[in-house]
């Protein structure tokens, strides 16, 4: 079996000999080119390997799906860009930005398409694996759809919001997981408890990263602490906050609403505080971590087979950045 670092350079390798997206008009191609050389931490892929390692070597058909899954996961990357106005992807130019609008529509287009062209090429239980990943599709949109209706909402709840991270961030990395297990022959039962593993994991993952945006050491984090303050951002904070605050706390909260006035992070960390919205978000974070390890405990396999999945776990969890 191989390690998460392990996996992870094979699979860059894979990757580069692909000889994806290459062809004509060369303004429709380079893009992808150029998002897909950006790099990233290729989380996905790997989960798709790894489920497949637990139960057997790997397979063609869980390096095709591998490649599909990080497709898909950059197709979503792009869209969601444009929807974001964001003028940044892993510290580089977006591609909208880069090349503009129309670009960055077509190519997203064709990075979605083209995940489905390599997914299909997977040769055993191809129809599972694409109902699967039909399925992650369509509530990956659901949940980029929830996110921007929040924006206009100051009544979003808890469940709500769970719900939203559910399906826009780990509905992907537990069908990676789930997806990965079946090419390498597992049981319906364990490809099941996989998922669950991974949609537990994927919660349990965006709530820290809540968590450390508002309250992680900047210097660690490599970038300003309260970003998501500063975008009016809704996140697990925030709606805790509004639960708890008192009404003249909850006004002053929402006044910073729109407004980029100097001491706006101070000043919402502050109120974040006095609501213990931190020490509800670590605690959430717990208890969807538990949730993760208990479901990838019952995954019926030697413990040993598991330590890899076990540590990246850990690791994604522990992590100042």
């Amino acid at each position: 079996m191989f390690s998460f670092s392990e996996l992870v350079a094979q699979f860059e390798t894979r990757l580069g000999n692909s000889q994806l997206f290459h062809g004509q008009p060369e303004n429709l191609y380079e893009p992808c080119r150029y998002l897909l050389g950006l790099g990233g931490k290729r989380v996905r892929p790997a989960l798709c390997l790894m489920g497949a390692e637990l139960f057997g070597d790997l397979t063609e058909d869980a390096w095709q799906a591998a490649i599909g899954i990080e497709l898909f996961h950059n197709f979503t990357l792009i869209h969601d860009d444009i929807m974001d106005k964001a003028p940044l992807r892993r510290g580089q130019p977006t591609i909208h930005a880069r090349n503009g609008l129309t670009a960055g529509i077509l190519c997203g287009d064709t990075m979605g398409i083209a995940a489905y062209q390599q997914m299909s090429r997977v040769q055993h239980k191809l129809h599972s694996i694409l109902d699967i990943f039909n399925r992650t599709a369509i509530e990956v949109c659901e949940g980029q759809q929830m996110d921007m209706d929040f924006e206009q909402r100051d009544d979003v709840t808890e469940e709500e919001y769970i719900r939203m991270i559910k399906l826009k961030t780990s509905v992907l990395v537990a069908a990676s997981l789930k997806i990965g297990a079946i090419t390498g022959g597992s049981t319906g039962g364990n490809a099941e408890k996989l998922y669950q593993f991974g949609k537990y994991l994927g919660i349990a993952f965006q709530l820290q990263d809540d968590y450390l945006d508002a309250f992680g050491d900047a210097n660690k984090l490599g970038k300003q602490a309260g970003g998501d303050i500063l975008a009016d951002k809704k996140t697990y904070l925030q709606i805790k906050a509004m639960e708890h605050l008192t009404p003249d706390q909850k006004a002053s909260l929402q006044s910073w609403h729109g407004n980029q006035a100097e001491g706006k992070v101070e000043a919402t960390l502050e109120l974040f505080r006095l609501s213990s919205c931190d020490k509800q978000c670590r605690e959430a974070v717990e208890h969807y971590s538990g949730l993760a390890f208990q479901a990838l405990e019952d995954v019926a396999c030697l413990s040993k087979r598991k330590q890899y999945l076990h540590d990246l776990a850990m690791a994604l969890l522990d992590r100042q950045s």
